[in-house]
């Protein structure tokens, strides 16, 4: 009893850490946003990347990753949703912007970035899928360089030979440790890979579970230097938007989840050429995935559709 009553003085000490360091914003647009979040589950969470380089103020910014992360009932397993930056979607109308379709990358340009680009953008996933989330994050994946590097790096598993556009560096088949900057330079590359940018998506999949891994090493969670560290540079790169759910009693209910449990999904859909301009078309509606999201029957979807799905 007194070692389980440390470990909760333990967890209140460091979430409020988090609360007093991370930035809370409301991300999600009222349209977007369930009524009341459930931490028994299923939970649905918007994670948006923003493309923001280090001092880069202007508003025209669009987003590296749109990913949904679904949660199951039970909270010990969750899914990866990558929804591909050039779907083509019907965006709203925002200042400046009249509405009409673009792609999906564009509604947080359009938005203004920041808070007002989060909130366009869960509001046109909304639109598209029916799905009304939990919670939302905006990160900034310049930002996690500093994180990665207090990890002492992660582990990513090159499956082809990838060559940065951006760096000339050269990614070798076979599992590897990356520090910062060659973890997000890696995860960066589309072009000349077999999938394109379906293959770029399963790799910031990777990257976010191996994160996840990493910093679930009891090396880490037991260096109390090293840990205020890692909470200050997740702080710096991470605005979060909790539904009114308080980050202590998030951690609580997500402490079950681990890299095991996790699955990346891929939307399904097919790139297609329209007036010059290369697009992303849903396949079938999506083939019921935002369904699946939706309800209770994301396992079964996953079991029913393995082209779209990649264990981390």
């Amino acid at each position: 009893m007194l070692l389980a009553a440390v470990a909760v003085v333990g967890l209140r000490v460091l979430a409020d850490r988090y609360e007093r360091t991370i930035t809370h914003e409301q991300l999600l647009d009222p349209s977007a946003r369930t009524g009341r979040t459930d931490l028994d589950g299923p939970l649905n969470y918007l994670l948006v990347g923003s493309d923001r380089r280090p001092g880069d103020t202007a508003p025209e910014q669009r987003t590296d990753t749109i990913l949904i992360v679904h949660i199951p009932a039970g909270l010990r397993e969750g899914y990866l949703v990558s929804v591909p930056r050039d779907l083509l979607v019907s965006i709203p109308a925002a200042a400046g912007w009249p509405g009409g379709e673009d792609k999906i990358n564009t509604a947080y340009e359009y938005g203004g970035g920041g808070q007002s680009g989060a909130q366009l953008l869960s509001t046109t996933l909304t639109r598209l899928t029916g799905i009304r989330f939990d919670g939302a994050a905006l990160v900034d994946f310049a930002g996690l360089r500093s994180v990665i590097d207090l990890l002492d790096g992660v582990e990513m598993c090159v499956r082809t030979e990838v060559r940065s556009i951006h760096t000339n560096r050269v990614f070798q088949p076979g599992c590897q440790r990356m520090d910062g900057a060659a973890a997000l330079d890696y995860v960066r590359q589309r072009y000349d890979l077999p999938g394109g940018d379906y293959d770029r998506q399963t790799h910031q999949q990777q990257l976010l579970g191996a994160m996840l891994e990493r910093a679930g090493e009891t090396r880490v969670r037991t260096n109390p230097v090293q840990m205020h560290q890692l909470i200050q540079a997740v702080g710096e790169s991470l605005t979060v938007d909790t539904n009114g759910v308080p980050v202590e009693d998030l951690l609580l209910a997500l402490r079950g989840l681990s890299t095991d449990g996790l699955r990346g999904v891929q939307v399904p859909s097919y790139p297609q050429t329209i007036d010059q301009v290369s697009y992303v078309l849903l396949d079938n509606g999506g083939e019921g995935l935002f369904e699946a999201v939706r309800g209770t029957r994301m396992p079964q979807w996953a079991g029913a559709h393995p082209r779209w799905v990649t264990r981390l």
